[in-house]
């Protein structure tokens, strides 16, 4: 019979109930990020903050090793959905009915007008999953473009770019629903 150690016994627990307080901290944050990047679909976040986690979980090592376990986390993040929005079997044929209505529970952006929810939601699903990662990460985490960079594991001249281009892309999609983000205006 193989000699357990009981160290090693320790050490796991020790490493589950980091991890543990790790998710109750800041899965909710996950879930935002990955609610933004899917554009209002709830599941298909659910879906990406869950494999994350898994990941993260197999990886706990490295993580716990990291400058900020967060950010090793929204980078995970970034990158599973980058990998699901690839797959084309993955891809949802049918988003959430009403991404407000979806988002009343779990508002991106907490006190926001539902119209406005809806309107910029949409308007990230029209971007691609690269240009619409580099938004989330560059406008709604507020890294700068060399830790976007380096979360997307690419250039900061391809950061610029597809900033640039998601943001002209955004402001004329944006601009047909002037009415709506200008009824909540102060």
């Amino acid at each position: 019979m193989p000699r357990t150690d009981r160290s090693d016994h320790i050490g796991r627990t020790g490493r589950d109930g980091e991890f543990v307080e790790f998710t109750r901290t800041h899965r909710r944050d996950l879930l935002r990020t990955a609610t933004l990047l899917c554009a209002g679909d709830e599941a298909f976040a659910e879906d990406v903050v869950q494999t994350t986690l898994t990941r993260l979980y197999l990886s706990w090592g490295r993580v716990r090793r990291a400058d900020s376990a967060l950010a090793y986390a929204r980078r995970s993040l970034t990158h599973v959905f980058i990998d699901e929005t690839r797959r084309a079997h993955r891809r949802r044929e049918t988003a959430t009915a009403d991404p407000a209505d979806a988002l009343t529970t779990h508002p991106v952006v907490p006190g926001a007008d539902p119209d406005v929810r809806a309107v910029v939601l949409a308007a990230l699903t029209s971007l691609g999953p690269r240009q619409r990662a580099v938004v989330v990460l560059r406008h709604w985490h507020d890294l700068d473009v060399a830790e976007t960079a380096r979360v997307l594991g690419c250039s900061p001249g391809t950061v610029k770019s597809q900033n640039a281009r998601a943001l002209a892309h955004l402001r004329a999609v944006l601009g047909a629903a002037d009415h709506l983000l200008l009824e909540v205006s102060p």
